[in-house]
C-alpha cells in the first residue's frame, strides 16, 4: 500500500517526514510539533491535557508525578482530528511515556479508527539507531533514495567531529532537569563521547534518572551543560537564575567555579532523537573544544555560557 496519509504522535518524526519532502502527506502532528514553522499549521492529535509553558521546573516535575501516581494520562488525544485525518500510517514511539505520546494513545487511536492504519515505532536510544530510523520510515513511505542522502550527511556532521585529532577529552555533566536534578541519557552520552568529552554518570542507551547532589558533587565535572527536555536556552537560563544561580552547595561545584556552565537548546537538538540531534553534536564540540571547532558554525541562541 503507497502511504499517502501520515500521523505523527512525536516531534522528531514530524520533523523527519518534512526532511524526507513528504510534509504534504502529514494530516495530524501533536501540540509540541513545532518545527519546521509548517508544521504549526497541522492538525493536533495529540495535546498535553497541562499548561506547561508558565509552570517551573519543579511544578512540572510535581504534576507528572500526580498524573503518573493517579494512573492518569499526560497526553490526550483528539478523537475529532484523529478521525478527519484518515491515516494510512501512525508514527508513535516507546522511549518515554512522558516526553511524547505513548502506547496508551496508539491502541486508543487505532481502536477508533474504522480503517486500521500501520502503526510504525520509533525507539531510538542512539545516534546509529536515529540513523536506522531514517531509513526505515524513509522505506515505509517511498522515500529511500532522499533517506539515503540524510544518512549520509549527518554522518558526515559527527565524522567530521570524531575524526579531529583533540589533546584533552574534559569530564562533563548533562542535566535533563534542574528540580529536581535529572541525569541526561538515551543518546546524550554518545553524543557527548562524540564531540569529545567524557560523559559522567550515565552510559550509552540509559534512561535518564533522578540525581542526588552527591552524585553531582562526586563526578566532579570540568564541564556542566544544562539541557532541561523541553527548554530553549533562554528559559534554562531563567530557571537557572530562580533555581541555581544563588544556591550554596551548587555554587561549590568545580565546573561552575570555574565559570564552565552552558545552557543549550535542549527542546531543538537534544531532548528528541531527531535529525537536529545531530546540530547537538556540533554544538557540544564547539562548547568542549571551542580552540578546535571555533570556526564550525551551529545556528543562532543554540547554546550560552552562563555568567554567575
Amino acid at each position: 500500500m503507497v502511504i499517502q496519509r501520515i500521523v505523527s504522535f512525536l516531534p522528531s518524526a514530524t520533523e523527519l517526514i518534512y526532511e524526507l519532502e513528504a510534509g504534504d502527506r502529514l494530516y495530524g502532528v501533536t501540540h509540541e510539533c513545532d518545527y519546521p514553522d509548517d508544521a504549526k499549521s497541522k492538525p493536533r492529535v495529540i495535546n498535553s491535557v497541562f499548561d506547561h509553558q508558565n509552570m517551573s521546573s519543579k511544578q512540572i516535575d510535581d504534576k507528572i508525578m500526580e498524573l503518573t501516581n493517579a494512573g492518569q494520562e499526560i497526553y490526550s488525544l483528539d478523537e475529532k482530528n484523529l478521525i478527519a485525518s484518515r491515516p494510512d500510517l501512525i508514527i508513535s514511539q516507546d522511549i518515554c511515556e512522558v516526553c511524547s505520546a505513548h502506547t496508551n494513545q496508539v491502541k486508543k487511536a487505532v481502536s477508533i479508527l474504522e480503517n486500521k492504519p500501520q502503526v510504525h515505532t520509533l525507539h531510538s536510544h542512539s545516534l546509529s539507531g536515529i540513523l536506522s530510523s531514517i531509513r526505515d520510515v524513509a522505506k515505509i513511505i517511498g522515500k529511500e533514495v532522499k533517506g539515503e542522502q540524510l544518512i549520509a550527511s549527518l554522518k558526515k556532521k559527527t565524522d567530521f567531529i570524531s575524526e579531529k585529532k583533540i589533546d584533552y577529552t574534559p569530564k562533563v555533566l548533562c542535566l535533563e532537569w534542574l528540580e529536581p536534578f535529572f541525569s541526561s541519557g538515551h543518546w546524550v552520552p554518545e553524543m557527548v563521547r562524540t564531540a569529545g568529552g567524557q560523559n559522567q554518570i550515565t552510559k550509552d542507551g540509559d534512561r535518564s534518572r533522578r540525581l542526588s547532589f552527591w552524585e553531582l558533587e562526586s563526578c566532579d565535572a570540568d564541564v556542566i551543560v544544562l539541557m532541561p527536555c523541553g527548554f530553549d536556552v533562554g528559559r534554562t537560563i531563567s530557571e537557572y537564575k530562580k533555581i541555581l544561580r544563588d544556591d550554596e552547595s551548587w555554587n561549590s561545584l568545580r565546573a561552575v567555579q570555574d565559570k564552565k556552565v552552558f545552557a543549550v537548546d535542549a527542546n531543538s537538538y537534544f531532548s528528541k532523537p531527531s535529525l537536529r540531534t545531530f546540530t547537538g553534536v556540533e554544538i557540544l564540540a564547539k562548547i568542549l573544544h571551542p580552540q578546535d571547532f571555533g570556526d564550525l558554525a551551529v545556528p543562532d541562541n543554540s547554546f550560552e555560557k552562563i555568567e554567575s
